[in-house]
């Protein structure tokens, strides 16, 4: 066990504890919990709304099975990875002030409130909670194993002690401190993944002995790991470009992500959060790869890719700025998973619960059932992440490209097409997730078809979510046109 590495990290994590105890005074003493509990009171500033973005987008799959993946495909991964840039840009050009507008109008807490307030509809209620919990907890999973893993190569303790370890810590300042508890902490983390990386990447260059030198042992191993085309070959053009859809536009659909695009104070605040996370989104992408990719030549041989990200930190630098320095990783985790508790916990509460169950429920009890359900969830996302896969970073796509399936339609064009409905809607979600999860389960269901359900849902070797975002639009347009009708005046959008 390394304790000069594992010093900095623990002190790490007792300063996030202490924000988390800081923001709960705000819980304690707010006169609208589920407001100040699920969105912070819409006070967030530029500076930690730009954070607060990047940090939740910047999971686990980024900072530890994006650079696993780096290491075992070559430069062709960073190529691909760096579709990312926009993401930021993108959530809030497109969602932006009429977002923020509407919500306000709806007094929507979460995304799904939105949707229920635009669409009118129990049933377009009921699909988007079941996908966001069923997604979601996906992603979380991918985020729990990524601490885990880090945990364990640092300290040398066994996995699940390690993953231990990281659930009670995340849980702790999530369940006390809520949205702002996460915003506050996400700043805080941001700020370490951009720094951290930037150490890391220097170490690394430095033991491969250059840049040259190091491009040279890569081209030596294999050509192909200098090349777009990956390890293998099989990262197409058709492929790389539709992948753009599913870590790029898409994003925007993301309910973790789009729910921060109603919680800032002012258009000033969206504007300075539109450059700075733009920035931060890419420097930080950009280094994370690249220290995946130059860290094969120095430490060969890595089984499991999700370890790549802390040995090279221990092989490259002394253990006590190593410590430091995986402090980025840690924060980017822990920065996701905070945001996915609470957004998991939002929609059982305020979609489900108080939609359905108890719409009289007394805020005392609201106060209780939301911590309550934080806990539960955290729980239960700790015993789906014992028995962890090789590379999370496939886990966590999973999940973002089945949330994207379900909601960018009705989301964006529910936002700026009056036309739209409540049975496009209900169309474009079931269409598309049921598009996207029949990609991936068929050729494991009937692995004698495989070349076949290629064929089917992965046209010119495009990625899996490219055929159920395509269908679900035309699902959309065309629903809604045909049933244009059999809307009642009184339902239809009025922003």
């Amino acid at each position: 066990m390394n304790l000069v590495a594992i010093i900095p990290l623990f002190i790490f994590l007792v300063v996030i504890f202490l924000v988390g105890l800081y923001a709960s005074k705000y819980v304690q003493s707010s006169k609208s919990f589920m407001q100040e509990y699920f969105l912070g009171e819409r006070s967030l500033g530029g500076f930690v709304l730009a954070m607060t973005m990047t940090a939740t987008y910047g999971s686990a799959s980024s900072f530890i099975g994006g650079p696993g993946t780096a290491y075992t495909q070559g430069l062709g991964w960073v190529l691909l990875a760096m579709s990312q840039v926009v993401t930021g840009y993108f959530v809030l050009m497109i969602l932006g002030k009429k977002f923020a507008i509407v919500t306000r109008k709806y007094k929507a807490i979460t995304m799904v409130d939105f949707l229920k307030e635009r669409y009118k509809s129990s049933v377009v209620v009921i699909l988007s909670a079941i996908s966001i919990i069923v997604f979601l907890f996906s992603a979380m999973a991918a985020q729990w194993i990524g601490g885990a893993r880090l945990i364990e190569s640092l300290t040398g303790m066994s996995y699940t002690t390690a993953l231990f370890i990281f659930a009670v810590s995340v849980l702790v300042y999530v369940t006390i401190g809520g949205f702002r508890a996460v915003a506050l902490t996400d700043a805080i983390q941001g700020s370490f993944m951009f720094v951290g990386t930037l150490i890391l990447l220097i170490a690394t260059v430095i033991a491969g002995g250059g840049i040259s030198n190091i491009i040279a042992d890569l081209a030596a191993e294999n050509p192909n790991l200098i090349t777009p085309f990956g390890a293998e070959g099989n990262l197409t053009p058709a492929y790389v470009s539709s992948f753009w859809i599913l870590v790029g536009v898409g994003v925007v659909a993301l309910p973790q992500i789009a729910v921060r695009a109603m919680s800032y104070k002012s258009a000033k605040s969206m504007h300075r959060a539109l450059i700075i996370g733009t920035i931060v989104v890419g420097f930080i992408m950009l280094n994370m790869h690249l220290i995946g990719v130059f860290a094969r030549p120095i430490i060969p041989g890595i089984d499991v890719g999700d370890k790549v990200m802390p040995l090279i930190a221990l092989e490259t630098m002394p253990a006590w700025l190593a410590g430091i320095v995986l402090a980025a990783p840690m924060a980017a985790i822990m920065s996701t998973v905070d945001s996915l508790l609470i957004l998991v916990s939002s929609t059982v509460i305020k979609d489900v619960y108080m939609n359905y169950i108890r719409p009289d429920a007394k805020q005392q009890t609201v106060k209780r059932m939301s911590m309550a359900i934080t806990a539960i969830l955290g729980i239960i996302v700790f015993i789906m992440a014992l028995d962890p896969p090789d590379l999370i970073i496939w886990l966590n796509l999973f999940a973002f490209g089945g949330l994207e399936a379900a909601f960018i339609w009705p989301v964006v064009l529910g936002l700026y097409w009056k036309t739209g409905n409540k049975y496009g809607a209900i169309a474009s979600i079931i269409i598309g997730v049921g598009l996207y999860t029949l990609s991936d389960l068929l050729p494991k269901l009937l692995p004698a078809f495989t070349d076949m359900f290629q064929t089917v849902f992965k046209p010119f070797g495009m990625h899996a979510v490219v055929m159920p975002v395509v269908v679900s639009f035309f699902a959309y347009i065309i629903v809604s046109l045909l049933t244009k009708g059999k809307i009642p005046n009184e339902l239809k959008p009025t922003y």
